[in-house]
């Protein structure tokens, strides 16, 4: 696609004027099931250091899972702009950590503990058959997983509604290797998404 960029300015608009347009009643309901998939399949966060993100216009709120992952052991993280064109930083966070107001005024911790991650919940603007992720167009994510090693786990969530055939993947994109939906957790391989229950991921994701 050689107009790749303008199509996903226009793709990013419409998927986030649909998340917004979103009913109270469907969005808790739709969050609620997203949660219990991310408690009950991947039990191996809770003795991780899991970065997640401030939810931001309409987007799953993962701050129920991470109160539930914080309870049982995980070390929890925000991530900090820095600047343009620089990976992002993981702030340490917990319920009652100091914030203040980040770029694009989204809430990050105020001077705690700089940690590396070992997961990231990560939003989805929206997502494909292949598992990769449209995010806002900065780029952070991408930057932030390549500088990251060992890389982290990576767990996209969003809603079905959000759900693409393709973003027509760039080289610099990075799929993800989970992406969870109200619908359950889908396993991303080479021939794409595949449902599989939350049993079968824990069992893979079991503690050790």
């Amino acid at each position: 696609m050689k107009n790749w960029q303008e199509w996903r300015k226009q793709q990013r608009a419409e998927l986030m004027a649909r998340r917004e347009a979103i009913a109270v009643e469907d969005h808790h309901r739709w969050s609620a099931a997203i949660t219990t998939s991310l408690e009950q399949g991947f039990p191996l966060l809770q003795k991780n250091v899991v970065g997640f993100c401030w939810p931001y216009r309409g987007e799953y709120d993962p701050r129920p899972a991470m109160n539930f992952l914080h309870a049982h052991g995980a070390t929890l993280a925000l991530p900090e702009v820095l600047e343009n064109g620089a990976p992002l930083r993981f702030r340490r966070w917990w319920p009652e950590a100091p914030m203040k107001t980040g770029a694009y005024a989204i809430p990050v911790p105020d001077n705690t503990e700089i940690v590396t991650v070992g997961a990231i919940i990560m939003p989805l603007v929206g997502f494909d058959q292949q598992g990769y992720r449209l995010g806002y167009g900065g780029g952070y994510f991408d930057r932030t997983l390549a500088a990251i090693d060992p890389r982290p786990l990576t767990i996209g969530v969003a809603f079905e509604i959000l759900r693409l055939d393709s973003v027509h993947p760039q080289s610099h994109d990075i799929a993800m290797d989970f992406i969870v939906t109200e619908a359950g957790i889908y396993r991303v391989t080479d021939n794409g998404l595949v449902a599989i229950s939350t049993e079968e991921c824990a069992a893979a994701h079991a503690l050790k």
